[in-house]
């Protein structure tokens, strides 16, 4: 709009201009008519990726409008699945199986604490709401993990005693399979928020699995 009018309004001068037979002049208003325009456009165009952003998920594509609200809590949801196990590799033979079950708990926790303490914004007028995308993570991801292993993993151990060795539980070699792949449907997710968020390349620090080399367990 602030390109259009200062436009109309300079080409009324060159039209004025031109009238008076002010050929130079004309053309200089004209050139920076072009200048005005050019200027309006690309403002407009940078004003238009700062209100909205758009994500392709596995549900389907949600917009957001990366309000100072927004960007916060997917700052925050970001940075708690980036460093968990939700996203880090556990190797095939380390790690601790009821600590990640329990790190997963944890997130789950996390991303419900906002929504239940009642700190959370009123969901925008047009848009999703970061929330929305965590209630996917959890509702499509992280609770059916849960509910397949932890009733699994907690009566096999109470069976086996107080020093029960978790490489000689019989589904092992099944669960770290099922993580891996919980791992891979939770990526796009994460990278989304760290989209939203602001970060700079968010699927640097959330790479794929066979990306990653393997180092110490992080739940």
């Amino acid at each position: 709009m602030l390109a259009g009018l200062v436009g109309a309004v300079v080409g009324i001068a060159a039209y004025s201009i031109a009238q008076t037979g002010g050929q130079t002049l004309s053309i200089v208003v004209g050139g920076m008519a072009g200048i005005a325009l050019a200027l309006g456009a690309e403002f407009y165009l940078q004003s238009a990726q700062l209100t909205e952003v758009k994500l392709t998920l596995p549900i389907g594509e949600m917009t957001f409008a990366p309000t100072a609200d927004a960007r916060q809590a997917a700052q925050r949801l970001f940075f708690q699945a980036a460093t968990r196990v939700a996203t880090r590799p556990l190797s095939d033979e380390g790690g601790n199986l009821r600590a990640a079950l329990t790190s997963l708990r944890n997130l789950v926790d996390l991303y419900r604490e906002p929504v239940e303490s009642g700190t959370v914004p009123p969901p925008p007028a047009t848009g999703d709401s970061v929330y929305a995308l965590a209630l996917s993570v959890v509702n499509h991801n992280l609770a059916p993990f849960l509910e397949a292993w932890h009733p699994k993993l907690d009566t096999w151990a109470a069976a086996q005693g107080e020093h029960a060795d978790e490489t000689t539980w019989p589904e092992n070699a099944a669960f770290r399979a099922d993580l891996k792949e919980l791992q891979e449907r939770l990526r796009p997710y994460v990278i989304g928020l760290g989209d939203l968020a602001g970060i700079r390349d968010p699927g640097r620090e959330v790479p794929s699995l066979h990306q990653q080399e393997t180092g110490p367990d992080t739940l």
